[in-house]
């Protein structure tokens, strides 16, 4: 009987072909970029606040840990210089050269204090996104479609992976003795291409590139640039396998 049972499985996946691998999260609210750091006391409530609202699907959550920190102590072991000149080509685009964490950058448009929730609830309810970005996955390949929209401006299509969590120990600086958890951790970052608004833009992706070890999850995220620097967020979805 459990032969029977088993061959049947087998010919239903046969009949219908290969399964949907991983979890994917369209249509969201927000994108909501966290700039954190391990070494920072003031972080830990800003992270903690990241992971709940990554569970939320009306959100799409990333973390970038910067280096600026490190000096202090605690090299932190996600912090990247291309993280901290993200959060600098934000200021820079809102004629600021000042940067802090924790911050939360919202749909790209509007910075705030990460650990003030009533802050990044103002920031969310202030802007939205309009852009449908639609993934579908096989056990190999990613594909993405964005469709056209004659009433916004071209974009750059970004491909951000990242690692859904990660517990990290700390022995020294500000947080010495503690064991954080950390959320939606950015992994790195690559720009796919353009996006038009009179034809859209399609890509098909192998995974093994989309999620580059150690990354189990990735963003694709439609944003806006003047003059290099980061703007508006059109469009985004999320992949997690």
């Amino acid at each position: 009987m459990l032969i029977r049972s088993l061959l049947a499985v087998m010919l239903t996946v046969a009949a219908f072909g290969p399964a949907m691998a991983g979890e994917t999260r369209d249509k969201p609210k927000a994108v909501l970029e966290l700039f954190t750091s391990q070494g920072c006391s003031s972080c830990p409530p800003a992270d903690a606040m990241l992971e709940q609202m990554s569970k939320n699907p009306d959100y799409i959550a990333l973390a970038y840990h910067v280096d600026y920190w490190d000096y202090i102590g605690w090299p932190d072991t996600y912090g990247t210089k291309a993280n901290s000149d993200r959060q600098r080509d934000y200021a820079a685009s809102w004629g600021s050269s000042r940067i802090f964490t924790p911050q939360m950058v919202v749909n790209g448009i509007k910075g705030v204090v990460a650990s003030r929730k009533s802050d990044v609830e103002s920031a969310i309810d202030s802007g939205s996104l309009h852009l449908p970005v639609s993934l579908s996955s096989t056990d190999d390949m990613l594909e993405v479609a964005i469709a056209g929209d004659d009433s916004m401006e071209p974009a750059v299509v970004w491909l951000v992976s990242f690692i859904d969590r990660a517990d990290v120990e700390i022995t020294r600086g500000e947080n010495e003795g503690k064991t954080v958890a950390y959320t939606q951790i950015v992994t790195g970052r690559q720009a796919l291409g353009m996006w038009e608004p009179a034809s859209g833009a399609h890509f098909k992706l192998p995974l093994s590139e989309v999620l580059p070890e150690p990354a189990n999850g990735a963003v694709i995220m439609v944003q806006q640039e003047r003059n290099g620097l980061p703007g508006r967020i059109l469009g985004a979805s999320s992949y997690t396998r």
